[in-house]
């Protein structure tokens, strides 16, 4: 029997609660989930892409559902799924703007290649409001972030921006 091979991307900076559910959720739909932690030129990151798939591996050390690899991607989403053997690209959605974006991704994907699907899972309802970019805001204004990321995310960030911050 094939082994199903999914893969999540994203860039994690930091992992938030939102990427947590989804990364649970996907693993029960996979023999093997590989999360793809990349950098995103557009965005201006808190963490360097060690610091990040560290946090991201620590953060599923618990999940027993699935094996659980976590890569470091540079490449075109679809090369790289090609390159872990992944059948399945896994995406999460907020909102209809979310589904706007995903959708045109995941087209574009097909169109490279058909043989890969992109599966949408939506977020759970309480944490459909959870962005990466948000909650750094947040934290940079010294606003609680504690429901948005797990208690040893938020030291990280602590440790990052300094107590005002958090």
């Amino acid at each position: 029997m094939t082994q199903r091979i999914g893969l999540y991307p994203g860039t994690f900076d930091p992992v938030t609660l939102g990427h947590m559910d989804i990364i649970r959720r996907g693993a029960k739909l996979v023999d093997r989930l590989v999360i793809g932690v990349t950098t995103n030129p557009s965005k201006s990151p808190m963490f360097t892409l060690d610091e990040r798939l560290a946090m991201v591996r620590r953060e599923c050390a618990d999940i027993t559902d699935t094996e659980i690899e976590v890569r470091a991607f540079d490449s075109l989403l679809i090369e790289y799924a090609h390159s872990v053997g992944a059948s399945i690209i896994l995406r999460g959605l907020r909102d209809g703007a979310d589904f706007g974006y995903e959708y045109q991704m995941a087209g574009m994907n097909q169109y490279l290649d058909p043989r890969v699907e992109t599966v949408f899972l939506m977020a759970h309802v309480s944490l459909q409001v959870i962005a990466s970019r948000l909650v750094k805001e947040i934290a940079y204004l010294g606003g609680d972030i504690s429901n948005f990321v797990s208690p040893t995310v938020r030291e990280d960030m602590l440790a990052r921006i300094g107590p005002k911050g958090l």
